[in-house]
């Protein structure tokens, strides 16, 4: 899942993907309908090199206002009976918290009278992560649990918008996991102010009637998506895996893996003008 998802607020440009050694590619659009290729090696070989390669315009939410429904701009609210089937997996919780700890740390930010405002507590959700966590890359596979994040005090971007999502379902909103990329302006010699980036990123997208699927990004503690590149959506961080896949052969032929994202601002981009190290 290399390929970023083209909509009203990302166009698509150029792409270009590189595997080697040579393989055979197929495409399909998954259950979430995110662009998948499939690749069949049928060679041996002793390393596996996967490049994707593409110019893009996004045109993100840059006054980061929310058009919420009148309904749904305080806590608690109920989604309509026509979103709730749609709806539904993407409200549920999903991983247990037996001793309500995570639930206790989400009703801390609600206010004391229960009628909170959405946005508003959406945003502090997302910037109190920020600064309560402390950020660590994990290069070891898989996502730790809600309640492992707020034991230890520390994540990944994966760690915490897994995190997001559980806290936010707890108060009856929709939520799902994006696995993309996200621009680091110090690569363009401007200002460094990113969390995350030089590998594949993880954020949150929580529904909002009248909005919809809003970006909130906790590891950097923003949201409105403007320096963020969604390539897969899923309703559990196990569902958007960048590359996973199997291989024949020992346990002990695999040593690792190197993982290099790259996101540059380009002026007026065009396909044929594209350069190496504009890449992600």
């Amino acid at each position: 899942m290399l390929r970023p998802r083209e909509s009203h607020d990302l166009r698509l440009l150029s792409s270009r993907l590189v595997i080697q050694p040579e393989a055979t590619v197929r495409w399909m659009h998954d259950v979430f309908s995110n662009s998948v290729a499939v690749a069949e090696i049928r060679q041996p070989a002793s390393e596996l090199h996967i490049e994707n390669i593409f110019v893009l315009d996004r045109y993100p939410n840059e006054d980061q206002t929310f058009c919420i429904d009148p309904y749904a701009k305080k806590l608690p609210f109920s989604y309509s009976a026509r979103e709730i089937p749609d709806l539904g997996r993407n409200i549920e919780r999903h991983h247990p918290d037996p001793d309500r700890k995570v639930i206790e740390w989400t009703r801390e930010r609600l206010s004391l009278t229960g009628d909170m405002d959405t946005e508003d507590f959406l945003i502090g959700v997302t910037r109190d992560i920020r600064s309560s966590f402390r950020y660590e890359v994990r290069e070891e596979p898989g996502v730790q649990t809600p309640v492992q994040t707020l034991e230890l005090g520390s994540g990944s971007c994966r760690d915490y918008a897994l995190f997001m999502m559980e806290a936010v379902r707890s108060v009856g909103l929709a939520a799902r996991f994006v696995s993309g990329y996200l621009y680091d302006s110090a690569l363009d010699g401007l200002k460094n102010g990113t969390v995350g980036a030089g590998a594949t990123h993880a954020w949150v997208q929580v529904y909002l009637p009248g909005a919809g699927w809003v970006e909130f990004d906790p590891t950097n503690g923003s949201h409105g998506g403007s320096n963020l590149i969604p390539v897969a959506v899923a309703r559990d961080p196990s569902q958007a895996m960048p590359v996973s896949g199997t291989y024949d052969g020992d346990p002990e032929d695999f040593l690792g893996m190197e993982v290099e994202v790259e996101v540059h601002s380009v002026i007026a981009p065009s396909p044929v003008a594209l350069e190496p190290e504009r890449r992600a």
